[in-house]
């Protein structure tokens, strides 16, 4: 049996699209695939749209904390997934990186996070059909 893949989703204040990219995963995935989640400044806390928003769906990210990228964080995953965090991202030889243009939930109301959150959702269901492939 291959090792379990690891995916981290970095983005700035890792309190919006990374956690809720990061719930989606952990959802959708199970005990099959290692989900992290960091920022490059990270908030004080999650964002509350985004908290509701996944809880919309059934999906309680109200006790994530946001938590700052390191290297290490980088280093041990096998796929890492940006979401404009610009040049703060470290980079190491032999991992995956994508680049997911979302638009910034910060500031914004549950309508308009919604969209984000099912954009994330499109994604990530793309992102583990293929790390899940035999």
């Amino acid at each position: 049996m291959p090792p379990m893949p690891s995916v981290l989703f970095v983005c700035v204040h890792n309190a919006g699209r990374s956690q809720m990219a990061a719930g989606w995963l952990a959802h959708l995935a199970g005990d099959r695939v290692q989900v992290r989640s960091a920022g490059s400044a990270p908030a004080e806390r999650v964002n509350p749209a985004a908290v509701d928003a996944m809880r919309e769906v059934g999906i309680d990210i109200s006790t994530a904390t946001p938590k700052l990228l390191t290297a290490e964080a980088v280093q041990a995953a096998d796929v890492i997934i940006t979401m404009g965090c610009g040049d703060a991202c470290p980079v190491f030889p032999g991992r995956r990186y994508e680049d997911w243009k979302l638009d910034d939930p910060a500031g914004q109301g549950v309508e308009a996070v919604r969209v984000i959150r099912d954009e994330i959702h499109d994604r990530v269901k793309v992102l583990l059909a293929g790390l899940l492939k035999p």
